[in-house]
């Protein structure tokens, strides 16, 4: 799957530019709704990843690729963490510049990612 990390705040998935984060959930392209992190914002200084988003998990591909940003300042909670090894999903957090060029490498159907496009 091709990811390109544009700019700044804008991502291109297989062709279609996005201005605001996006969950990759085997092969499918949606909005990152953020919301239900936004309640932590003041203890991160930054809305973070929280168990509490639709996060893509997987139970075949058990990983879960997160772009943290340009300059990889996304945070992601201990509760993330947690789920994830009692899921049995390693977590790959990397700057999302680095995970586009991971999923290029990976079949659609096995990319379970969230990439995070500004900071």
């Amino acid at each position: 799957m091709q990811a390109e990390l544009l700019k700044f705040g804008r991502i291109e998935v297989e062709g279609v530019t996005y201005d605001h984060d996006v969950v990759i959930d085997g092969g499918t392209v949606r909005k990152r709704k953020k919301g239900p992190s936004k309640a932590h914002r003041a203890r991160y200084g930054h809305t973070p990843l929280s168990i509490e988003e639709a996060i893509p998990w997987s139970e075949s591909d058990r990983r879960l690729v997160v772009g943290t940003g340009v300059y990889g300042s996304l945070p992601i909670m201990d509760e993330v963490y947690r789920e994830a090894e009692r899921r049995g999903v390693e977590i790959v957090a990397v700057k999302t510049e680095t995970a586009c060029k991971l999923l290029a490498s990976l079949p659609a159907e096995n990319i379970h990612a969230i990439l995070h496009v500004t900071c």
